[in-house]
């Protein structure tokens, strides 16, 4: 066995060993054949995706989404840098939780106590939320998506998760996934996105509808997001590192 090998044991131990801590906790179960389901196939739906269409159907109007999950070979490349830059820079550094991320969110929100909070919620930690858990601020279901996140890391390559978070993402009103925004907002497939339509998707992430309405605020953090894509360069030897070397969990 080498140095390396025996370190990645200890980690995923670690991760494992933090889970289950967190389940200790906060009571919950954490949805583990569901989880490894997530490597063989996307979800059928979301319990954001859900929340949404009931929200659709009690203002009376249909609950038609139009969602199409694609694998990441199918995803532009440019859309995978401008939404790691914009959501997560680190997340092929951390395990679930940024935890360098947590402290300087708690330190920002320590100084600007009467502004909306900073978050410092991780890809993973989002698609936990998104696939499973509901929008609430209550640190019983943070609890919960911490737990599931660690877990999520232990158990699904870093692909799987960034494939599943990028399908299934809200990208305006009945849209989710980057197929179907990409030919929503540009008429292309999501294969073909440029680096500034990457980036113009990527800036609605946090609030799609609220962006929507207001195309100065989304242009300007579009714009800030392609010079941070300038600034990364490319992501993909990470991901083909990954591929090589980390699904052999």
């Amino acid at each position: 066995m080498t140095r390396r090998s025996g370190g990645s044991r200890r980690a995923r131990l670690l991760l494992l060993a933090a889970a289950l801590a967190f389940v200790f906790l906060f009571g919950f179960f954490i949805p583990v054949p569901r989880i490894l389901a997530l490597r063989f196939s996307p979800p059928s739906t979301t319990a954001f995706l859900e929340a949404r269409r009931e929200s659709l159907v009690a203002a009376g109007k249909s609950g038609q989404i139009d969602r199409r999950p694609v694998p990441l070979e199918k995803v532009s490349p440019h859309l995978v840098t401008a939404v790691l830059v914009a959501e997560d820079a680190r997340f092929f550094e951390h395990h679930g939780i940024d935890w360098d991320a947590v402290k300087a969110a708690r330190a920002r929100n320590r100084r600007s106590p009467k502004r909306r909070p900073v978050g410092a919620s991780t890809i993973t930690q989002q698609l936990a939320k998104n696939l499973w858990l509901s929008s609430d601020r209550s640190w019983t279901r943070k609890g919960r998506e911490a737990a599931i996140a660690l877990t999520m890391e232990l158990l699904l390559p870093k692909r799987s998760i960034l494939a599943h978070y990028l399908s299934g993402i809200e990208w305006g009103e009945r849209v989710f996934g980057c197929e179907a925004a990409a030919r929503k907002h540009f008429g292309v497939p999501a294969s073909a996105l440029t680096r500034s339509q990457a980036a113009w998707l990527a800036a609605m992430i946090p609030g799609p509808r609220l962006f929507l309405k207001n195309p100065g605020r989304h242009d300007r953090r579009a714009a800030r997001i392609l010079a941070r894509m300038a600034r990364a360069g490319d992501f993909r030897p990470l991901l083909l590192d990954e591929a090589e070397n980390g699904d052999a969990r």
